[in-house]
């Protein structure tokens, strides 16, 4: 049944006129009355009484106006509803303690009326974040995507660089270092519990090693980041990468220290990934934020082959 004859039957039976009607509604007379033939065609019963003076509802037209009425509410709530900005900004973050979601956050708490839902996506690929967000299940994710794999339909801006930091306990060598250099770092252990093949990060952390020699593993179980904060702090070898704007906590007692990497400093590159043409408000408020607050881009930093500007 066709919404717009609905729609031109409840002007005629409330004007009581076809041309104000078609007036109200920014069409012809002539397409008012097709209109309307055409839903008393489609229901098989006259809905309305040509007169001198006008047009009323027939008996039949009258039980129908009710039901018409509440018809076009229910259409109008629908286009309401998913309306640009009629609802929460649903963004994948991947990790709630990561810079991503540490710069959404400080995006919310500077818009504090912004209605955001943060999601994490955290056992999908870059790939299959992807989909999400082309599919609808998400408006927007953070990922590293190489450019020739963002699908049709995406568009994918690199709007959040994040320099990695070397996170060591208080007996490491380098515990007491204002720097390091990444190449440095070839020969001693680094630990990252969680790496799994076929995600981007196993894709970031293979090529790092690869170009500067350095042993980074995932062995062993993961039992969480207060796993991995308590085996660094008791160890005098043990090291672990993580992002500038990453949160962590850890007791007091444990003494961690984060150190910056420098000559090159490896950078691992977010984008946002979000549906082509979206016009959700707060998703261009939140680009828009990210592309002015967002991290320095360092002259002296490394990023994989993969990942284009």
């Amino acid at each position: 049944m066709d919404v717009e004859a609905l729609r031109t039957f409840v002007a005629v039976a409330e004007t009581g006129q076809f041309q104000a009607a078609a007036d109200e509604l920014g069409i012809s007379q002539q397409a008012a009355s097709k209109r309307v033939a055409a839903l008393e065609r489609h229901l098989r019963v006259t809905l309305l009484v040509r007169t001198a003076r006008g047009s009323r509802p027939s008996l039949d037209g009258q039980v129908f106006l009710t039901h018409a009425k509440e018809v076009l509410t229910a259409v109008e709530q629908a286009e309401r509803a998913v309306r640009p900005g009629s609802r929460p900004l649903r963004v994948d973050v991947l990790n709630r303690r990561i810079a991503p979601a540490q710069a959404v956050y400080r995006f919310y708490r500077s818009h504090p009326e912004t209605d955001l839902d943060v999601v994490t996506l955290s056992t999908e690929n870059a790939a299959q974040a992807a989909q999400a967000v082309l599919e609808g299940t998400v408006d927007a994710s953070f990922r590293a995507l190489p450019a020739d794999q963002v699908p049709a339909g995406l568009s994918a801006e690199r709007l959040l660089d994040v320099p990695l930091e070397l996170m060591v306990g208080p007996g490491h060598p380098w515990a007491g270092a204002p720097q390091v250099r990444t190449a440095d770092l070839a020969g001693h252990r680094i630990w990252i519990p969680g790496i799994r093949p076929g995600t981007e990060w196993g894709d970031f952390y293979q090529e790092l090693s690869e170009d500067f020699g350095l042993s980074i593993d995932a062995l062993g179980p993961n039992f969480g980041d207060e796993a991995l904060m308590d085996a660094l702090a008791d160890s005098p070898s043990l090291a672990t990468l993580v992002g500038a704007g990453d949160r962590y906590l850890w007791p007091r007692n444990h003494d961690l220290r984060r150190i910056p990497l420098r000559e090159p400093t490896p950078v691992y590159p977010h984008m946002l990934l979000s549906r082509s043409g979206d016009r959700h408000p707060v998703l261009t408020a939140l680009r828009a934020d990210l592309r002015t607050s967002g991290p320095p881009t360092l002259d002296d930093s490394w990023t994989p082959t993969w990942v284009g500007r």
